[in-house]
């Protein structure tokens, strides 16, 4: 089970050796996961405790809350992620200008020797830390010396290992800029092909104006403060998991459907495939579910009435159900 510490004075005393790496992890994607996957070797081979640390809120939105970029996941879904790696801990720093006003000598010595007990401290060539970003690697090898730690330089995955390739045809490294491309796009496919997993949202199930309902499509409507990167508008197909862990297959809605006037942009799920019950009584109001994007069918369309939409909706649930049932 890994250990979740949301302040420096949750690290139990005497606890080390460890290895160590830090950073925001948005998306936790296939980069992510081989630096992880690395460094919990590197710890396993030297009996020492494997911790990453992450900071919340994003720093992009604390110095430039204007230009911060829409995260992938919320924190929650991160350290579900990040926990289902292997980690032993995940160290969740508070991000303030209190914290980034450290030089890089007063972070490593205050959070990495003195808290975690780093043995290794594991970064990537282009690895920035400390007041302004003023630490780089050659100040973490500097820093390794003098306080008595190594350190080991890894490369995030790209196309060395994994055939993912972008628009033009070249190989692309992992990011999670990538996976926001994809995403901006409605590409889910390619956005699970970089995360290792189908991209997901969770939220509060609340009541909408319950349309779909009197056209015999229910939808669990997620509430705005639904954590997760919202991907283009279109319909999707997907998965919806229920606060108890049942996963449900699903034709997912994103966007404001045009086909009636007055409605916000929104996030929906229809359940299909329930036929030991009517689905008009599979009651989700109030749960925090997770929904998960598999496939884009369409984009959103304004259709000329309700007649034509309901035919395109029955058209949208028997492809969803041929792509989710297909793999």
């Amino acid at each position: 089970m890994v250990h979740i510490w949301n302040d420096l004075s949750e690290v139990p005393a005497g606890f080390g050796p460890s290895v160590v790496t830090f950073g925001n992890f948005d998306g936790v994607h296939r980069g992510h996961q081989q630096v992880l996957s690395q460094l919990i070797r590197t710890a396993r081979l030297n009996h020492a405790r494997a911790v990453a640390i992450t900071f919340d809120p994003h720093p992009a939105q604390v110095h430039r809350p204007e230009a911060a970029p829409e995260l992938i996941m919320g924190l929650e879904d991160k350290l579900v992620a990040l926990g289902e790696l292997g980690l032993d801990a995940v160290l969740v720093m508070k991000y303030s200008l209190e914290l980034a006003s450290l030089t890089p000598e007063e972070f490593v010595t205050t959070v990495l020797v003195d808290a975690l007990k780093a043995s290794h401290v594991v970064v990537g060539h282009d690895a920035r830390f400390g007041r302004g970003n003023s630490g780089d690697l050659s100040t973490m090898q500097e820093l390794g010396r003098k306080l008595g730690f190594e350190v080991l330089v890894i490369s995030e995955f790209g196309s060395e290992g994994f055939p993912i390739h972008d628009d033009d045809g070249t190989d692309r490294r992992c990011s999670s800029t990538w996976v926001r491309e994809a995403l901006r796009a409605g590409d889910v496919a390619t956005a699970a092909a970089v995360l290792g997993r189908p991209h997901r949202m969770r939220g509060e199930v609340v009541h909408g104006a319950a349309r779909g309902r009197d056209l015999g499509f229910p939808t669990a409507n997620l509430a705005p403060t639904a954590t997760g990167y919202i991907p283009a508008d279109g319909i999707y197909a997907g998965w919806l998991v229920d606060q108890a862990g049942t996963r449900w297959p699903a034709a997912i809605s994103v966007g404001s459907n045009p086909t009636f006037d007055g409605v916000s942009r929104q996030v929906e799920a229809h359940v299909i495939d329930r036929p030991e019950e009517p689905v008009e009584n599979f009651d989700l109001y109030d749960q925090t579910v997770v929904v998960e994007f598999v496939s884009r069918l369409r984009g959103m369309v304004a259709y000329r009435g309700p007649e034509a939409l309901v035919q395109q909706m029955r058209l949208d649930v028997v492809q969803a159900h041929n792509i989710l049932f297909a793999r």
